[in-house]
C-alpha cells in the first residue's frame, strides 16, 4: 500500500494557483510530496506553452530525478496528449531518459500498440481501467500479467455509489480471471477522498494531487500538493 502523489495531470493553468507546469515548478512539488511522504510520482510534462507533451518529459524527468534521486517516476501516455496515434507512438520512441512506469488507458484504442512499445524500451505499465470493459480487454490481452500494476480510475462518474458499483466490477472481473497484479485505486473531485479511505478499506494502493483534486478531506482548498499528500498520508497511517 502506497500514496502516489499526482501533481498536475491534464487541469488547465487556471485550476489551482500553484499547479506546477514547467520543468522546475514540477521538479519543486516532486521534492516536497517526496517529503511529505509520496511513495511515487506521477505527472504530466509540459511544453514552453503550457500544453501537455510527450516530447516534453526527458527534460522533465531530468528535472524531477536531481530533485528526487530514488523515487519512482511515472508519466501518462493518453491519446488526447498528442491527438494522434502515430505521433504519440513516435513521442515515446524519441524517449531517451526514462520514466520508471507510464499510464495506458485500456479505453484507448492505440493501448496495446502503447503498452508493446513500453515493454520494449524497458518502461513499467501502469495499466488504467475506467469500467468493466476495460477490465474484460484487458483480461483478453496477450501477456496482460507483464504489467507493474493495474490502476482503477473513475474520473468521469461522479456519484460516489455509482463509482463504487463500477469499481467492484472491475474488481470483480479481475479476481474472475484470476488477476494477481498489484492495485492502485484513485477517485477525482467529488470521489478523491471516499476511494482513498476505500483503497485503505481494501489494502490498495492510491494516489492524491492537483491532478485528481484540489480539496482537503474538510472540504479546504488545499495550499498545494504537498498538502495533499500528507493529509492522504495520515489517513493511511491512522489505525483503523
Amino acid at each position: 500500500m502506497i500514496v502516489q502523489a499526482c501533481i498536475n495531470g491534464a487541469r488547465p493553468t487556471d485550476y489551482h494557483p500553484r499547479l506546477p507546469l514547467t520543468p522546475e515548478a514540477i521538479a519543486r512539488d516532486a521534492a516536497a510530496v517526496v517529503a511529505a511522504g509520496a511513495a511515487e510520482l506521477h505527472f504530466h510534462p509540459r511544453a514552453a506553452d503550457g500544453k501537455e507533451r510527450l516530447i516534453a518529459v526527458d527534460e522533465t524527468i531530468d528535472a524531477v530525478r536531481r530533485t528526487c534521486p530514488g523515487s519512482l517516476v511515472g508519466v501518462s501516455t493518453g491519446a488526447w496528449i498528442e491527438g494522434d496515434e502515430l505521433r504519440t507512438l513516435e513521442a515515446i520512441r524519441q524517449w531517451s531518459v526514462l520514466p520508471d512506469y507510464a499510464s495506458v488507458n485500456l479505453s484507448e484504442s492505440n493501448a496495446p500498440a502503447v503498452m508493446t512499445l513500453l515493454r520494449e524500451k524497458g518502461i513499467g505499465i501502469e495499466v488504467g481501467l475506467a469500467s468493466v470493459a476495460d477490465a474484460e480487454r484487458y483480461i483478453r490481452l496477450e501477456a496482460h500479467e507483464r504489467v507493474l500494476r493495474i490502476l482503477i480510475e473513475l474520473d468521469n462518474e461522479q456519484e460516489l455509489q455509482a463509482a463504487r458499483d463500477v469499481a467492484k466490477g472491475i474488481v470483480d472481473t479481475l479476481q474472475r480471471a484470476n488477476v494477481q497484479r498489484p492495485i492502485l485505486m484513485h477517485g477525482f473531485d467529488a470521489t478523491v477522498w471516499p476511494f482513498l479511505q476505500l483503497a485503505k478499506e481494501q489494502r490498495y494502493s492510491t494516489r492524491v494531487g492537483l491532478e485528481d483534486g484540489k480539496l482537503l478531506p474538510d472540504g479546504a482548498i488545499a495550499a498545494n500538493n504537498a498538502e495533499l499528500v500528507a493529509a492522504a498520508v495520515a489517513i493511511f497511517r491512522a489505525q483503523g
